[in-house]
Parts: C-alpha cells; structure tokens; sequence
C-alpha cells in the first residue's frame, strides 16, 4: 500500500471514529470554546483528538457564524466535513459552493478558507488536520 494510500485509509478510520465521537452528547465533558477574537463570529471548537500526527475538531456554528479566511500551514492536509446542516464553504480562488452533511472538503497546507452558516439552525462541522 503507498504512502498516500496509507494516510487516506488513517483518515477514513479516524473519520468513523470521530464522527461517533461527535455525535454523541457528551454531558458536559465537551466544552466548545469560542474562536479567537478577528478570526470570525458565532464559531466555537472543541477538539476530539490532539496528536503529533493529527487533530480533529468538532466546530459549531452559529446561524449568521462567519469563520474569516486564514490558513494552515502546519499541516500535510486539512479536511472540512459538515456533520449537521450545511455551510458556505470558501477556499482558495473559487467563489463559495455550498457543502452538505458528509460532502468532505480536501484542502493542500496553505490553502487560503472560510466558512459560513446561512440557515436558521447551528451547524456543526468536523475539521481534520494532517499534520507534517
């Protein structure tokens, strides 16, 4: 199996996991912390999973929550993945598409990305990052 094979079935693995993970309410062990200040609004995160190799966040957004454009450049990879409801998704030089449950986003380190919550009810979104 190569490499990238490797990597994309880890991420599959992790994927499942996580999604059960953040679908389950957590009674209170789960904290979702707003985002920092300029970097947006109506946006919070909590994260499931913080190793050398990878992080996993459960992010919520808020009907009207903008995250501000920005990057990763830390990271191999990065996936965005709505869970619950669908975003406004912005990455690179395209205009915004909109992302449904399950539709994951695959970002290169470095892709310049935003997101935005147009509906009545928060979102919450799974982000994925494959560290260098």
């Amino acid at each position: 199996m190569s490499r990238r094979a490797a990597g994309l079935a880890f991420v599959i693995v992790l994927l499942s996991l996580a999604s059960v993970v953040a679908q389950t309410p957590a009674a209170g062990a789960l904290v979702l912390r707003p985002i920092a200040a300029g970097g947006g609004h109506g946006v919070s995160n909590a994260a499931l999973i913080d190793q050398a190799e990878v992080r996993v966040l459960r992010v919520d957004i808020e009907p009207g929550g903008v995250r501000n454009r920005h990057t990763h450049d830390d990271v191999r990879f990065h996936l965005l993945i709505p869970i619950s409801g669908t975003v406004s998704f912005d990455a690179g030089s395209g205009a915004p598409v909109s992302v449904a449950p399950w539709q994951a986003q695959f970002m290169p380190a470095g892709t310049p990305h935003g997101f935005r919550n147009q509906g009545t009810s928060t979102v919450s979104v799974m982000e994925v990052f494959v560290r260098k």
